[in-house]
């Protein structure tokens, strides 16, 4: 049985062109939704959402293409574009009944919310974004030998074809390495166990999804980029230090995009939410309050 959020109530909300996205929803008070990353699910953040949905509505969807939300065949390139993927979120909220909403993402999600906050700046009141940097300053600061970290993103942002093949041949053996390499044993039996059926599920989508990264969403962010963009609404990144692991300066990076932003740093490995939520869960308190 797939583990899931407790004292949350699962439902499936339609949200645009027929996707339906798999979101548990707990609590009561000012929204909140939660993003998660890869190669995850919602369950990543079951910790923080029980804790925040003590005085919060806390949202936590399956993106679209990954979990039990809809994987729809990417026909021309657009429909895992965080464009659309953020249009989604913003159209899940207002299913559940709120025009506005704090957002929090992670990895993945990360890209989907500063999307979001871009595109839909009247909807999102504050961003947290945990251990991802924007797609543009991501290719920018990959380079030399320290672009093997990023091997994962290279591979799918192939021609369609070949990553699907070779990532489907093992999938398991795919995904369950970076859950092993990134973790440092936050995650239990059932929970991997969870992340690796729906990312064996789900390897097209999945691979569509990196695979905007390196095209559609490069387009947009450039064009946020070159008319001035910026996120307006309070903004709070937390990262491992590997900016400086890598040689770049992530606040830097950031604050080009965020006028009004708190960055900081964490000893937790990159799945923070999961192992240590108690530090996850008060940052995003200290911003929403």
């Amino acid at each position: 049985m797939t583990p899931t959020i407790p004292g949350f109530d699962y439902q499936r909300v339609t949200v645009a062109d027929r996707v339906a996205l798999n979101v548990a929803v707990g609590g009561s008070g000012s929204p909140v939704v939660l993003l998660h990353g890869f190669p995850q699910t919602h369950l990543m953040w079951r910790h923080v959402a029980a804790d925040l949905a003590t005085d919060h509505t806390v949202i936590c969807p399956d993106l679209r293409g990954y979990g039990d939300s809809d994987k729809p065949a990417d026909t021309d390139g657009t429909t895992y574009a965080k464009r659309t993927m953020a249009a989604d979120i913003v159209a899940l909220a207002r299913e559940l009944g709120h025009e506005r909403f704090a957002l929090a993402g992670h990895d993945r999600g990360v890209l989907v919310g500063f999307r979001a906050a871009l595109d839909h700046p009247a909807a999102v009141t504050h961003l947290a974004l945990l251990d991802t940097l924007p797609t543009l300053d991501t290719w920018d600061v990959l380079h030399g030998r320290s672009a093997a970290v990023a091997f994962h993103l290279y591979l799918m942002a192939q021609p369609p074809g070949l990553p699907e093949q070779l990532i489907g041949a093992a999938p398991d053996a795919f995904f369950g390495h970076f859950l092993d390499v990134w973790s440092v044993g936050a995650i239990p039996a059932d929970v991997r166990a969870a992340y690796l059926k729906a990312s064996r599920e789900a390897v097209p989508s999945i691979v569509a999804d990196i695979r905007a990264s390196a095209g559609i969403d490069i387009e947009h962010d450039q064009a946020d980029r070159d008319a001035g963009s910026q996120l307006r609404m309070p903004v709070t990144v937390i990262q491992q230090d590997w900016g400086a692991a890598l040689g770049f300066d992530a606040p830097a990076l950031w604050r080009a995009w965020a006028t009004n932003l708190r960055y900081l740093t964490t000893t937790s490995g990159h799945f923070m939410a999961e192992e240590t939520p108690a530090e996850i869960s008060k940052a995003l308190r200290d911003l929403i309050h």
